[in-house]
C-alpha cells in the first residue's frame, strides 16, 4: 500500500496542473488595399526591407516590465515572423495612403523610390503604452531621406489583444507619415 502513495500523489498533482494555451497574433492591415494599374505616369515605391532588432525577431510578443527589463512571451506569439508582418502591412498601408502609386515588396523598375525601415522598438510597456521606434530611409532619384520615429501610444485596454491592436494603429500612423514625406518629393 505504501508504494502506491507516491503514484497517487503524482497523479493528483498532475491533474491539478494545466498547460497554458498559446495564443497567436497577426497585425491587421488597417489601410484599405487598393488596386492600381501601372501607367508610365504612376509613381512606384519598392519597400525593399523591414528589419527588426534581435529581441523583436523572436516568436513571442515583447513586453517591457521596467526601464531595463523585457519579457518575450512564451504563450503570446506572433502568427508569422514580425518582420514579415510589418512589411506586409506597411505595403498595404502605404498603398492606401498613396493613391495612384504602385507600392510593392518586389522591385519594379529602375525609376522606383526605395524604402528601407529598421525597427528598434515594437512592444508593450509597463506604463500601458505601446512603443514603436526606429528609422526609415527613402531613396528618391539618388537623394536619400532618413527619418527617425518614436511613437508612444496609450492602450485603451489591458491585455495582449489590445496591445497588438494599438501597435497596428501606430504602424498605420507611421505609414501615413512616411507616405506624406514621400508624396512631397
Amino acid at each position: 500500500m505504501k508504494k502506491w502513495i507516491p503514484v497517487v500523489l503524482a497523479l493528483l498533482l498532475s491533474a491539478c496542473s494545466s498547460t497554458p494555451s498559446k495564443t497567436y497574433y497577426q497585425l491587421p492591415a488597417l489601410g484599405t488595399p487598393v488596386q492600381v494599374t501601372g501607367t508610365p505616369a504612376s509613381r512606384q515605391l519598392w519597400l525593399e526591407h523591414v528589419s527588426v532588432a534581435d529581441f523583436l525577431a523572436q516568436s513571442g510578443v515583447v513586453y517591457q516590465t521596467n526601464d531595463v527589463q523585457f519579457v518575450i512571451g512564451q504563450n503570446n506569439l506572433w502568427a508569422s515572423p514580425l518582420d514579415q508582418q510589418l512589411q506586409q502591412t506597411l505595403v498595404t498601408n502605404l498603398g492606401s495612403a498613396l493613391p495612384g502609386w504602385v507600392v510593392s515588396s518586389q522591385p519594379m523598375s529602375s525609376e522606383q523610390d526605395v524604402l528601407n525601415v529598421t525597427i528598434s522598438g515594437f512592444h508593450g510597456r509597463y506604463d500601458g503604452k505601446a512603443i514603436i521606434r526606429g528609422e526609415w530611409v527613402l531613396s528618391h532619384q539618388g537623394r536619400l531621406i532618413k527619418r527617425p520615429f518614436n511613437l508612444e501610444l496609450k492602450q485603451g485596454e489591458d491585455g495582449y489583444d489590445a496591445l497588438v491592436r494599438t501597435l497596428a494603429q501606430g504602424w498605420l500612423q507611421q505609414a501615413q507619415e512616411i507616405a506624406a514625406q514621400a508624396a512631397r518629393l
